[in-house]
């Protein structure tokens, strides 16, 4: 079952290549959150993790190289969220792989949050100035 779902009423930006990079971001999510809550091998787990936090990355610098381009006003405050999530990650990542954590329901329940929170109201706010 999806832990999130791309929807345009909640999540669309109608700035083309964030909300095709958002939905390809929320599978990702969705693949690891499958793997982790469904008892896949933990090397799966551990690919998938790695796959979605890279994708995170790039993410976040395409979006952080439009905004800089088009002066974005909201950038210095767009990219301590992006900076303060990439560390979450970076640190969960780590732990997972020295086997001092796992991807629980809680770490997709954080994530989600995390998005429900960021592209609704931070996302949505460089709209009109990357259109």
């Amino acid at each position: 079952m999806a832990l999130i779902t791309w929807t345009a009423a909640q999540f669309g930006t109608n700035v083309g290549f964030a909300d095709e990079e958002h939905q390809i971001l929320f599978g990702k999510l969705n693949k690891l959150y499958d793997l982790a809550t469904g008892g896949a091998e933990r090397s799966a787990v551990g690919s998938q993790l790695d796959d979605l936090i890279a994708y995170v990355v790039d993410h976040f610098a395409h979006e952080e190289k439009e905004m800089t381009a088009a002066n974005y006003a909201g950038f210095a405050a767009h990219k301590a969220e992006h900076d303060a999530l990439v560390n979450i990650c970076a640190d969960l990542q780590k732990k997972f792989h020295a086997g001092q954590a796992e991807v629980t329901e809680e770490v997709g329940q954080m994530v989600k949050t995390w998005l429900d929170q960021h592209i609704p109201t931070f996302d949505k706010g460089y709209s009109v100035v990357l259109k």
